[in-house]
C-alpha cells in the first residue's frame, strides 16, 4: 500500500493480543469491616459483615493508539502493543465492550443470592437423595459450592449393602429441578439465635455428624441458624435473601461435581462437591457462560501442549515443569527484561543455594510455621538439610555477613530464585500450582525514613514491568495489622503510614482489608486483570518486622547505636511459572512480537531459494531476531497454515522473484499478504519493534520499491518443484 511515499503495514503483529474487553467476572478489591473494627475475610464459610469497595485502576500506560484513515481503508498507525485502547483492525471493526459483571464484593444482593442458593441446593440434594449428609456450602468468586457425604446404605428389601452414591450429570438435573420447585414455593428465610446446647440437640436429632464438628469449631456466641421455612435449616452467619422466591432460578446453573476431603485432610472422608454459578438475571448468566467458553479456549495447559512450550512429565513427578525450547525462549525473554529493569533501578542481582541446613529454617521460623508446605529433610554427613521453600532467609544471612552502616542503606537485592513447596497432587494445576517454581524475589533493607520512597519506587517498577506484558488494569488492596502479630504499635503505625503514603503519592485507588496483613507486617497486594476480565494475584509488597529480629539484623546509626533495618519483601510476577500461564491465557497464545519464540518464518516455495532463506535467517538472528526457515517439505498452503497455527506473527513467502530482487514478500498471520520489502528495511523495522516492544503497524518512511514492468513469460511451477 502506498501512502505519502511510505509503506504502511496494517497492524500485523499479534493484533489479537487483547480481543476481549476487560470485564470482571472474578472478585474485585474490597474493604471488609465489622462493627467492632476487626476484619473478617470473605473466604470464611457463610460469614460476612458488610462490605464497601473501591475500584482500583491505575493510570494506563503512556502509549496511545492512533489511527489514520488515509486511502480507502482504515489503517492503524504505529503504537505500543500494550495500549489500553481497543485495536482497530484494517476492516475498521471495533470490538464491542460488554457490560461488567457484578462481584460478591461490590454487590451484596448478588452475594445473598449465591449464599441462599447454596442452602436451597443442599435442601434439594437431601430431598432427592435422603441419605446425603451436608457439610459446608460457601459462596465463591462466581457462584457457590456445597460438599456432601454419601455413606453406604442398605437395600430395604434384600438387606444388601449399597455402595455410596456417585453423583452424575443426570443427578444434577434432578437436583436443579428440585431447586426450582423450592424457589417457586417462596419459602421465607428465617434467622434464629440459639444456645450452643440447643444447636447440639438439633444436630443430634437429624444425625448430621459433620455439622457437629462445625459447631465445635465455632467459638463465638450466640449460634445463628437460618431456616428455609420449616423444611430445612443450617448453621450460618448469613446474609440471605428474604425468601426463596427472590432467587432468579433461570440465572442459577449447576456446573460440575468434584471430590474433596473433609477439612482438606486426606485421612478423612471423601466428599462430593457440587459447583454452581448464580447471577442476578439470565443475561448475566449467559455472559458468564460465554466468558467461561472463552476461558476454555485459552487454557494454558492446552496451549502449552499445542504450541510445544512446556510439559509436566509424570515419570519425573507431578508439579515439576519441563521447559521446551520455545517455552524456554519466552521465559528467557521475560527473565532478561526483569533483570534489565531491576539493574536500571539500582538493584543488585544475587544467587543463593537451593538447600540449607535445617537450623536456618528454624531460625527463620519456617520450620515451625510452614512445615506442612515443605518437603522432607535430607541427611548429609550427620547434618539435616532442607530444600528451600523461600529465598528470604538466605538474603538475611547475606545482610548479616558484614557490619552495616546507615550510610550503606538501602540494599536492594533481587533474585530469580527457584523454590520447592509440597502441594498435594489433587491441588496441582498446570503452571498455576506446582511444586517447583521460580520466584521473582527481591528484598529491600532500608531505614525507617526511607521506607515510603522505596515503596513508591517498587510500585512504579511494578507498573512499568506489568505494562510491558499488556497488563494495565489492576486492583489494589492494602492489608493492615491482624490480631496476632509481631512488632511494636509504633513500627506498625509507621510502616502502614508509609504504604498509605506511597499509594497516595501515586494517586492510586485501593481497598483496605483491615486485619488482613501478615503477622510480620502490613502489605500491598496487586491483582492484574486479564483480557477476559479475570483477576490474578501477582504482585505484592510486604513489610517485615519478624525476620530482622529473628536474624538479629542491625545497622550502625548516625549516633553510633545499633538499630534494626526495615525489611521489605516484594515480587512483581509472583512466580515465573504462574505468570507465564496467566500471560499465555491472556493473549490466547498470540504472544506479542517481542516475546514470540519464532518472530518470523521464511517459507521457501522451491529448493532454489533455500540457501537465500538461510542467509536471511542468519542475518536476522545475528541482529537478535528469531527467524526460522521452513524445511519446505509441504505445499505452500500447508506451510502457511502451519505457521498460522504456530502463532507466528510474521511470515514471508520466498520465491525466485524475491531471490533475484533481494526482497521478502511479507504475510501477516492476521491480515494476509502485505507486499514486498527489502531485506535490510524489513529486518531493521522488526528489530526496532523487538527492542521497544512496539506493535509494528507502520513501516516508517521506507521507500516504495518501484516494480518492473511485467514480462510475458511462462509461469514457473515453483510449488510443484518444492513438492
Amino acid at each position: 500500500m502506498k501512502i505519502g511515499g511510505s509503506i504502511v503495514m496494517a497492524s500485523f503483529l499479534s493484533t489479537s493480543w487483547c480481543r476481549w474487553s476487560a470485564s470482571a467476572f472474578v472478585p474485585a478489591t474490597r474493604t471488609i469491616r465489622s462493627s467492632s473494627g476487626s476484619a473478617r475475610r470473605l473466604a470464611t464459610v457463610g460469614q460476612i459483615v458488610g462490605s464497601q469497595q473501591q475500584r482500583s485502576t491505575l493510570p494506563s500506560s503512556s502509549a496511545i493508539l492512533n489511527t489514520s484513515t488515509q486511502a480507502a481503508a482504515s489503517i492503524v498507525s504505529s503504537t505500543r502493543l500494550f495500549s489500553t485502547a481497543i485495536a482497530k483492525e484494517a476492516a475498521g471493526a471495533i470490538e464491542e465492550e460488554e457490560e461488567e459483571l457484578p462481584t460478591n464484593e461490590n454487590d451484596i444482593d448478588l452475594l445473598k443470592i449465591r449464599h441462599t442458593s447454596a442452602h436451597v441446593m443442599a435442601m434439594a440434594v437431601q430431598q432427592t437423595f435422603p441419605e446425603a449428609q451436608v457439610t459446608i456450602g460457601p459462596w465463591i468468586d462466581n457462584g457457590f459450592y456445597y460438599d456432601f457425604y454419601f455413606p453406604e446404605t442398605t437395600d430395604a428389601e434384600t438387606g444388601e449393602a449399597v455402595p455410596s452414591r456417585k453423583l452424575t450429570d443426570a443427578d444434577l438435573k434432578k437436583v436443579k429441578k428440585a431447586m426450582d420447585k423450592i424457589c417457586s414455593k417462596n419459602y421465607p428465610i428465617l434467622r434464629e439465635e440459639v444456645t450452643r446446647e440447643e444447636a447440639r440437640k438439633r444436630i443430634e436429632a437429624i444425625n448430621e455428624p459433620f455439622k457437629m464438628e462445625i459447631l465445635d469449631s465455632i467459638k463465638t456466641e450466640p449460634i445463628t441458624i437460618y431456616s428455609i421455612g420449616e423444611e430445612w435449616w443450617d448453621l450460618c452467619a448469613g446474609p440471605h435473601v428474604e425468601s426463596t422466591g427472590q432467587l432468579p432460578k433461570k440465572a442459577i446453573a449447576l456446573q460440575s461435581v468434584a471430590g474433596a476431603y473433609w477439612r482438606g485432610d486426606e485421612k478423612r472422608e471423601m466428599l462430593q462437591r457440587i459447583y454452581a454459578t448464580a447471577w442476578k438475571d439470565p443475561k448475566q448468566l449467559k455472559l458468564y457462560k460465554k466468558r467461561m467458553e472463552e476461558a476454555k479456549k485459552r487454557d494454558h495447559r492446552m496451549l502449552g501442549k499445542k504450541l510445544d512450550l512446556f510439559s509436566i512429565q509424570e515419570d519425573a513427578g507431578g508439579g515439576l515443569v519441563f521447559w521446551h525450547p520455545k517455552g524456554s525462549t519466552i521465559r528467557r525473554k521475560i527473565e532478561d527484561f526483569w533483570k534489565e529493569q531491576h539493574l536500571a533501578q539500582d538493584y543488585d542481582i544475587v544467587y543463593t543455594p537451593h538447600i540449607a541446613n535445617l537450623d536456618l529454617w528454624k531460625t527463620s521460623g519456617h520450620f515451625d510455621f510452614y512445615a506442612e508446605g515443605m518437603f522432607d529433610q535430607m541427611e548429609v554427613e550427620n547434618e539435616t538439610y532442607q530444600i528451600k521453600p523461600m529465598n528470604c532467609p538466605f538474603h538475611c544471612l547475606m545482610y548479616k555477613d558484614a557490619i552495616r552502616s546507615y550510610r550503606d542503606l538501602p540494599f536492594r537485592w533481587g533474585e530469580l530464585g527457584t523454590v520447592y513447596r509440597y502441594e498435594r497432587s489433587g491441588t496441582l494445576h498446570g503452571l498455576m500450582r506446582v511444586r517447583g517454581f521460580t520466584q521473582d524475589d527481591a528484598h529491600i533493607f532500608c531505614l525507617p525514613d526511607q521506607l515510603q520512597d522505596e515503596i513508591v519506587d517498587v510500585l512504579k517498577l511494578t507498573k512499568s514491568v506489568l505494562s510491558r506484558f499488556g497488563f494495565n488494569k489492576y486492583e489494589i488492596m492494602l492489608s493492615t495489622r491482624p490480631e496476632k502479630s509481631v512488632g511494636s504499635d509504633e513500627i506498625w503505625d509507621e510502616a502502614t503510614k508509609a504504604l498509605v503514603g506511597a499509594l497516595d503519592e501515586l494517586d492510586w485507588k485501593y481497598g483496605i482489608d483491615e486485619g488482613g496483613g501478615a503477622f510480620y507486617g502490613p502489605k500491598i497486594d496487586l491483582k492484574i486483570k486479564d483480557a477476559i476480565g479475570r483477576t490474578w494475584q501477582c504482585s505484592t509488597v510486604q513489610c517485615d518486622f519478624n525476620l530482622p529480629d529473628r536474624f538479629d539484623l542491625e545497622y550502625v546509626s548516625a549516633e553510633g547505636t545499633r538499630e534494626r533495618p526495615i525489611m521489605v519483601h516484594r515480587a512483581i510476577f509472583g512466580s515465573i511459572e504462574r505468570f507465564f500461564g496467566i500471560l499465555i491465557e491472556n493473549c490466547a497464545g498470540d504472544l506479542p512480537f517481542w516475546l514470540a519464540p519464532t518472530q518470523m518464518k521464511l517459507l521457501p516455495v522451491t529448493d532454489a531459494v533455500y540457501d537465500y532463506c538461510k542467509e536471511v535467517a542468519k542475518k536476522a538472528n545475528r541482529m537478535g531476531l528469531r527467524v526460522e526457515v521452513d524445511r519446505g517439505n509441504e505445499r505452500l498452503a500447508k506451510q502457511i497454515r502451519n505457521a498460522e497455527q504456530g502463532r507466528i506473527p510474521v511470515m514471508s513467502v520466498v520465491g525466485m522473484k524475491e531471490l533475484e530482487e533481494g526482497t521478502l514478500a511479507v504475510r501477516s498471520r492476521k491480515l494476509g499478504d502485505l507486499g514486498s520489502f527489502s531485506v535490510d528495511d524489513l529486518l531493521a523495522e522488526l528489530k526496532n519493534c523487538d527492542a521497544d516492544a512496539v506493535e509494528m503497524t507502520k513501516m516508517g518512511m521506507v521507500t516504495v520499491k518501484e516494480e518492473a514492468p511485467e514480462k510475458e513469460e511462462v509461469p514457473e511451477k515453483e510449488e510443484e518443484n518444492s513438492a
